[in-house]
C-alpha cells in the first residue's frame, strides 16, 4: 500500500481517500444521505406547520392578471402575436397550442415571458414560458387542458415591461360530439 501527501490530504492507494481530518468520502456521502432522509421525513424541519400556497387556484382571470402584472396596461398584440389553437377542441384534456411572437430577440429587446391563460379553467394561468435573447425566436408550444368552452389568451411580456395580448374562443366538445 502506497501513501503520499498531496496538498494537505493523505491519499492511500488501494483504500478509502481521507482528508486531513480523517473523514472518508464514503462517510461524508452517508452522512449527507442520512440528513436528506431526515429532511424528507420531516425530522429536521423547523418547528411550526408548513402550508402549501394554492397559487392561482379558483381565482378569476382578473385576479390572476392583477397578481401577475399589477395594474399594468395590456395592449392589443394582434399585430405581433400568432396564437395557434383549434377553434374546436374535441378532447379538452389535450389541446395543442402554440404562440409565435414577431419580435427581435436581441440583448436590447426580446420577449421575456409568454403566458397562456384559459378564462374558464379553475387555475387560469395554464403556463408561463421564460425566454432569453439567446433563444433566437419567440415561440412556445404545448398541449394544455381546457375545462370548458371559453377564451384562451396569449400574453407576451417584453424585456422593457410592455405587455401584449391576443385572445381566441375555443369550443371544448364532449367526445367530439359538439357538446
Amino acid at each position: 500500500m502506497m501513501e503520499k501527501q498531496d496538498g494537505g490530504h493523505n491519499v492511500k492507494h488501494g483504500t478509502a481517500v481521507t482528508d486531513s481530518h480523517g473523514l472518508t468520502r464514503r462517510t461524508v456521502l452517508m452522512s449527507l444521505a442520512a440528513f436528506g432522509v431526515a429532511v424528507a421525513g420531516g425530522l429536521a424541519a423547523a418547528p411550526g406547520t408548513a402550508h402549501g400556497q394554492a397559487l392561482g387556484q379558483n381565482e378569476s382571470v382578473e385576479e390572476a392578471l392583477k397578481r401577475l402584472f399589477g395594474g399594468k396596461t395590456i395592449k392589443d398584440g394582434s399585430a405581433a402575436i400568432k396564437l395557434d389553437v383549434p377553434l374546436i377542441a374535441e378532447n379538452g384534456a389535450v389541446v395543442p397550442v402554440s404562440v409565435t411572437v414577431d419580435s427581435p430577440m436581441t440583448p436590447a429587446s426580446w420577449v421575456k415571458h409568454i403566458y397562456v391563460v384559459a378564462d374558464k379553467n379553475r387555475i387560469p394561468v395554464v403556463t408561463r414560458v421564460t425566454l432569453a435573447p439567446e433563444a433566437g425566436r419567440a415561440f412556445m408550444g404545448a398541449n394544455i387542458r381546457l375545462g370548458e368552452t371559453g377564451d384562451l389568451r396569449a400574453i407576451v411580456e417584453q424585456s422593457d415591461g410592455t405587455l401584449l395580448m391576443v385572445k381566441r374562443e375555443v369550443k371544448v366538445t364532449v367526445g367530439g360530439c359538439g357538446g
